[in-house]
């Protein structure tokens, strides 16, 4: 009963509560804006919600990682990119506006992107899963849209109209509320880990070593691909750490509620606690190059 409830109440809830914080920082003028820089945004989407997950699969395939711990990933790379991209862009010296932007972009592309990703991974990495990524099992695109749109759309439409109606109280409460949800995530990540802990102790090494250089590759190609479409330097390392750093959140909370099976959840956590140390060593290099 007790894993019923924080299966289906504690971790929706949670992440209801993360995108609510997310939307108090948004104001319809922050989509307005990529309409004004449409390259920008065209390059950031072929980095995150093509390149992103399709290397990956790539190198899934190359490592030879299997079954749920491979879904576990793909989930990962198939999610939106995480809030705290704005708080990295911001000390690497990047246009914290194109990532405020591209982040309330990405957190509504996903309840198109991420389910038949999530769904095509299930079918190709599960003959050699447990549980939910098991083989026979499907998951109705229709139904995974609707519970994505419901912890991603409503949250975040909230937050935009309380912002919208109560602008002062809003920006008074959102720093505060962006620090609860960064606590929240920390007890999400850890619940994770301990109800898995053997299977994570068991694999850790090839995780964390696939995590970690995931992260890093991620971060070269974001900036890189940016550079070479021209965009400034400002912007290349924007779209660097938008390309990298993931709503680790969400994966967890699509393995463990929507997907019902924890361990798929194990990739999203350790991937959510690695990837803050290559974005802060990539936002210092770059604040380092970058004008203020």
């Amino acid at each position: 009963m007790e894993g019923d409830i924080v299966t289906t109440i504690l971790l929706p809830g949670i992440l209801a509560f993360i995108m609510f914080s997310l939307g108090l920082g948004l104001t319809v003028e922050d989509f307005v804006r990529i309409v004004r820089q449409p390259r920008a945004l065209l390059v950031g989407v072929l980095c995150h919600f093509v390149l992103l997950p399709l290397i990956c699969f790539l190198l899934l395939k190359a490592v030879g990682i299997g079954g749920v711990f491979a879904i576990g990933f793909m989930i990962l790379a198939a999610c939106p990119t995480g809030t705290t991209s704005n708080l990295l862009t911001y000390i690497a010296r990047g246009d914290v506006a194109l990532a405020v932007s591209f982040t309330a972009v990405a957190s509504v592309a996903t309840i198109f992107t991420l389910p038949p990703i999530v769904i095509w991974s299930m079918q190709h990495f599960g003959g050699n899963a447990q549980g939910a990524g098991g083989a026979g099992v499907t998951v109705p695109v229709g139904l995974m849209m609707g519970q994505i749109f419901l912890m991603l759309g409503v949250p975040v439409g909230l937050g935009m109209l309380v912002r919208a109606r109560w602008p002062d109280g809003a920006l008074r409460w959102e720093p505060r509320a962006t620090r609860v949800a960064a606590v929240l995530f920390i007890l999400i990540v850890l619940g994770a880990v301990a109800k898995n802990w053997v299977l994570l102790r068991d694999n850790f090494g090839s995780l964390a070593g696939f995590a970690i250089g995931l992260n890093l590759l991620m971060l070269a190609v974001g900036f890189l691909v940016a550079w070479l479409a021209r965009l400034s330097r400002r912007q290349s390392v924007t779209l660097g750490i938008e390309t990298a750093v993931q709503n680790a959140t969400l994966a967890i909370v699509i393995a463990s509620t929507v997907l019902q099976d924890d361990a798929l959840a194990i990739p999203g956590g350790l991937y959510g606690v690695l990837m803050y140390a290559g974005g802060l060593l990539f936002a210092f290099g770059m604040r380092r190059f970058t004008r203020s």
